[in-house]
């Protein structure tokens, strides 16, 4: 279907069915209901090694390093919205987004391979343990600017706070907060809507 709408779900926390994981999927389901295809990936699953900052990507558009993100940036190019999921790690982002989030700076570095970002939407999905939903700043700020800065709308941003708050319970506190869920699930309906041009 040439008009078909595709979402990425992206999970940068390391815990599988933990509160990033959770969020995601919601968003995700409701896509679905709004007749988009989805596909969900664990970041950490992906060996992708951190940016050199050699500049080798500007003249030709791909990092030298062969890793995960031969298979990352071709699943972006698939998706017409992006759904970034990640905790809360020190003010900041995890890791394992962190990592994936710079080394975008060699497709962008290439007019020739810049396309990845044109025509894209983003949706945030920001669990943290703190009562204090201004925690996220840090996270959803870096995202707002690196989203502004590519010209990529963001449909919405759902912060969760007071969920997990040692960061080692099982399962996800937001199951026990039906309102994240639906914030979770209408982030994901406002993305597709956007998609369609609704």
């Amino acid at each position: 279907m040439p008009n078909e709408i595709r979402v990425l779900g992206i999970v940068g926390s390391p815990r599988e069915g933990g509160n990033t994981d959770t969020l995601v999927a919601e968003t995700l389901r409701a896509a679905e209901e709004a007749g988009a295809r989805t596909k969900k990936l664990f970041i950490g699953k992906y060996k992708i090694a951190p940016c050199t900052s050699c500049g080798a990507c500007v003249k030709t558009g791909q990092c030298f390093q062969r890793d995960g993100m031969d298979e990352l940036v071709p699943l972006m190019e698939e998706h017409q919205i992006w759904v970034l999921g990640t905790p809360v790690y020190w003010w900041g982002a995890t890791a394992q987004m962190k990592v994936f989030i710079d080394r975008w700076f060699a497709p962008w570095a290439n007019p020739k391979t810049r396309e990845v970002f044109n025509h894209r939407i983003a949706v945030l999905a920001t669990p943290l343990g703190d009562t204090n939903p201004a925690v996220a700043r840090h996270t959803t700020g870096m995202f707002e600017d690196i989203f502004a800065f590519l010209g990529i709308p963001i449909a919405a941003t759902v912060v969760a706070h007071n969920v997990g708050g040692s960061g080692i319970e099982k399962g996800a506190d937001v199951l026990k907060r039906p309102e994240l869920l639906e914030a979770a699930r209408d982030a994901g309906r406002k993305a597709v809507e956007l998609a369609q041009g609704k």
